[in-house]
């Protein structure tokens, strides 16, 4: 029996797009799985652009030092700092987690800290530099300290039980976080004080999401104001270190940087306590001496040419392809996730901006699972704590590409900007605000459906 032309046709087509669909990263994208499925270059990035991508994961993996110390490169490490490098939070270039209430330390969790602006002079200071800085620890707690030195304080974690309860009867337990800060070495905080728990998120696709153009961001604002859905995402506007103007915000949990080279010299300043052109002050405020008594690292203690090494490596990490898209049951799963309206802020396609100094991230058809925008997602997973234009109740849309490598790549499935969820059906379970009627929806799905729900979302 002769195929036809037509039926030929039909079975290319058929299997370019079932196979492009695998490819969450377009080109990108890369076919690996294991603890290192978070950790390879673009598919599509040469040969010859492949060594700067391993000198970035260098500095971005190694351990830096304090000063002085013969490994010019690597030191000033401190004197106040979360960790002592970039991969000791972004485990295997993946996802933190929340630290259990025995730890000591929380290793990838840091407590973002500030206050309410109440002066004019505040309130005009926060459109600039998005929050008030609690005025003896700064904007973020530090607790880690170099040799002989005190760190900010000890971040504590307990849990208290919050169920829900499907239209089924079933009951699912979720964990609500209490935060909490003890020991602390500079004196009490002021009363005021707003925290707000943020684990480290994965590495993977930041360069892709750079590369979404801002036009398309305003034009989902645009189309959910005109829906009758209840959204209205918003973009945050950020301060622009580099050219002192306000831009989009597109990384950390509210969208509280503009680019990749901001979001990591930030990291380097704040996680490490190393200074950068970027930001050129060290982290301590003026009620802890140690940063003016203790050597450091030179002026900046992280490079220009460093800094190139490591935002190359940031971009060019690859997202792993889908896994089992032709499962009947993952199949059932993502016609339930767009039933339920979740596609209408987690963003399937979009296209990559020409880039012509990036080629391999240019002009790529991406499923990246978000739109980037800030919404409100109700008062459970209310911080309490705005920056820059997002209020308290505001997040920005996470990706969901690569969510089901997670166990793989950290060894736990916490999901959330806190870590509370512990698998993806409880982190839709703590769904609220704009997403209310898409968790209500879940809500009313059966064993079967929950399921497949979930296979659909770990098959990302």
């Amino acid at each position: 029996m002769k195929t036809t032309f037509l039926a030929c046709l039909l079975i290319v087509t058929s299997m370019s797009v079932s196979a492009y669909d695998k490819k969450s990263g377009g080109g990108t994208s890369v076919k690996k799985e294991g603890a290192n499925a978070f950790s390879l270059p673009a598919g599509n990035l040469p040969m010859s652009k492949r060594l700067d991508f391993s000198v970035g994961n260098s500095f971005f993996r190694n351990p830096w030092v304090q000063a002085p110390a013969s490994t010019d490169a690597r030191d000033g490490l401190g004197p106040l700092f979360n960790t002592n490098g970039c991969q000791n939070c972004h485990i295997k270039d993946g996802r933190g987690h929340a630290p259990e209430p025995s730890d000591r330390n929380a290793v990838s969790m840091l407590v973002r800290l500030s206050i309410p602006a109440t002066t004019p002079e505040q309130k005009e200071e926060v459109i600039l530099s998005g929050v008030i800085p609690e005025p003896t620890y700064g904007g973020q707690l530090q607790d880690f300290a170099l040799p002989d030195e005190k760190p900010e304080g000890r971040i504590q974690i307990v849990y208290e039980p919050y169920p829900v309860v499907f239209e089924d009867g079933t009951v699912v337990e979720l964990r609500k976080p209490l935060l909490s800060i003890t020991d602390l070495g500079y004196g009490p905080m002021h009363p005021d004080t707003l925290m707000s728990a943020r684990v480290a998120p994965p590495m993977i696709g930041l360069g892709l999401i750079e590369s979404i153009p801002d036009e398309t961001l305003l034009a989902w604002v645009e189309e959910q104001k005109k829906g009758s859905d209840g959204l209205s995402g918003k973009v945050n506007k950020v301060l622009d270190v580099q050219t002192g103007e306000l831009a989009i915000g597109r990384f950390g949990w509210k969208a509280g940087q503009p680019n990749l080279m901001q979001q990591n010299a930030a990291a380097f300043n704040g996680d490490l306590g190393l200074t950068s052109e970027l930001f050129p002050n060290e982290n301590c405020t003026t009620k802890q001496e140690l940063c003016e008594t203790l050597p450091n690292g030179g002026h900046p203690e992280v490079s220009e040419n460093i800094l190139d090494f490591v935002e190359f490596y940031s971009q060019h990490l690859a997202v792993p392809i889908r896994r089992n898209v032709n499962d009947p049951k993952v199949k059932l799963g993502q016609e339930l996730f767009v039933q339920a309206g979740c596609e209408s802020c987690h963003k399937v396609n979009v296209k990559t901006k020409v880039r012509e100094d990036l080629p391999a991230l240019s002009n790529q058809l991406i499923h990246p699972y978000t739109d980037l925008l800030l919404h409100d997602m109700g008062e459970g997973l209310a911080d309490n704590r705005p920056e820059y234009l997002a209020n308290g109740r505001e997040w920005r849309t996470a990706p969901l590409w690569g969510l089901g490598y997670t166990k793989e790549v950290n060894g736990h499935t916490t999901l959330l900007h806190d870590g509370r969820a512990r698998d993806a059906l409880e982190a839709v379970l703590w769904h609220g605000g704009e997403a209310e009627s898409a968790k209500q929806a879940v809500l009313g799905f059966d064993k079967e459906k929950r399921e497949a729900l979930v296979a659909f979302l770990n098959s990302l």
